[in-house]
């Protein structure tokens, strides 16, 4: 099956995409858009970290405090296959420092919103933003840097999300410890000015090229194996989201854990996170299935000691950095495998993997609301290893990835 789909793409598209590219990187680019994503994920990420805080200051539920992150996530998985659509008569450069203000303006107006229904509509901006810009980040760095820089622009952008990780849901934590939960979301504000300026000042033009369509997307997904990887990646995204968007009731359960303490959990998260996205990327040169296989199989293993082990400090905040390991590098191998399969659709791709991501994030988020309103944070926390160990099963059985080390060629062609 996998020579099929390899073959099939490069004998039907022949050099496209592939003659975009320019003759020097433009690496300031490319860090405005790891900058961009860095920003994005910090936003999305915050209530995770605050939603203790949240629920109690806008006087709400837990369980709907959580729902902050799943208003963003379905918004972003339409705004994916829509907004590269609906903006392909605009120069990309204008496109993504939009995305990038609608990210301010969420912050802002989440950081002073009067109540909870408030908040929601103001986390919409932030969804179109976040499906936007992810949907056009890989096509955008294709047309940034030379064929064979790719992957190294690739790894930097999506080292945004792994910065991310380390920095922005710990430091959220901290803030809102200190000076209340509003405070991060103004530390964000500030964030994504800095972004906003940076790219302003980096992004070339970038006339539109080959307009992505919906309809173009769903015949992305009916290649074949296509559909059966992106159930894989949902799946896995589905259980992590459900976990993480849930773990500061979790922690704060199961070990009383206060603010500061969190904090520096959730920082060894990072760390791990980042270190794992480092692995990944030589693990995948090598073992790319036994890679996309074993990420989520030790989350779901990490989840599952979590629960049923006797809580400690020590033993939690261990378990905690081998989830944050594991899934780092969760992000790009998904993304390398979409573009080695749909190398002439890069924004179609794109829009394809922000709809699956984010409706695993949705899915995720709202499944965990309502199993811990059921069984607790304990409770959402078996659930997700439950589907962690299913999606790691499915992706070695069913999912084929490319065997060699590259999707684009100067030749034009793919080598598997």
């Amino acid at each position: 099956m996998t020579d099929c789909v390899f073959t099939a793409v490069s004998d039907r598209h022949p050099g496209v995409g592939l003659d975009e590219a320019p003759a020097t990187p433009a690496w300031m680019a490319v860090f405005s858009l790891a900058m961009g994503v860095f920003g994005l994920l910090t936003a999305e990420y915050l209530p995770a970290s605050l939603l203790t805080l949240m629920a109690t200051d806008l006087s709400v539920s837990e369980a709907l405090a959580g729902q902050a992150v799943t208003v963003t996530a379905v918004v972003a998985l339409f705004a994916g296959l829509l907004v590269p659509g609906l903006t392909r008569g605009i120069d990309r450069r204008w496109v993504l420092l939009g995305f990038s203000t609608l990210m301010v303006a969420s912050n802002l107006l989440v950081a002073i919103s009067s109540s909870f229904a408030v908040l929601l509509l103001m986390r919409i901006l932030l969804g179109i933003a976040l499906g936007g810009f992810w949907s056009m980040a890989a096509a955008v760095a294709m047309r940034l840097v030379p064929n064979a820089l790719l992957p190294r622009a690739l790894s930097i952008i999506f080292s945004g999300i792994a910065i991310g990780t380390v920095v922005a849901v710990p430091l959220g934590s901290y803030l809102g410890g200190l000076y209340g939960w509003r405070s991060a979301f103004f530390a964000a504000a500030a964030v994504g000015m800095l972004t906003l300026a940076f790219q302003s000042f980096t992004l070339p033009r970038l006339a539109p090229r080959r307009p992505a369509r919906l309809r173009t997307v769903l015949e992305v997904l009916l290649r074949p194996g296509i559909a059966m990887g992106m159930f894989g990646c949902v799946l896995v995204h589905s259980g992590h989201f459900a976990m993480f968007t849930y773990v500061r009731p979790f922690l704060e359960g199961t070990i009383g854990i206060g603010a500061q303490g969190l904090s520096l959990m959730l920082l060894g998260f990072g760390v791990a996170n980042f270190v794992g996205t480092l692995l990944a990327g030589r693990l995948l040169e090598r073992y790319p299935l036994a890679t996309l296989v074993l990420m989520p199989a030790l989350v779901g293993v990490a989840a599952l000691a979590l629960v049923l082990l006797p809580a400690s400090l020590p033993g939690q905040a261990i378990l905690l950095a081998l989830w944050g390991l594991a899934f780092g590098g969760v992000p790009v191998a998904w993304s390398n495998w979409v573009a080695s399969a749909v190398p002439d659709q890069a924004e179609s791709a794109g829009g394809m993997v922000v709809a699956s991501v984010q409706s695993a994030i949705a899915t995720g988020a709202a499944a965990g609301g309502a199993v811990f309103s059921l069984g607790g944070s304990a409770g959402v926390f078996v659930a997700a290893a439950v589907v962690m160990l299913l999606a790691a099963l499915l992706i070695a059985l069913r999912v084929r990835v490319p065997s060699g080390h590259g999707v684009r060629q100067s030749e034009g062609a793919l080598h598997l």
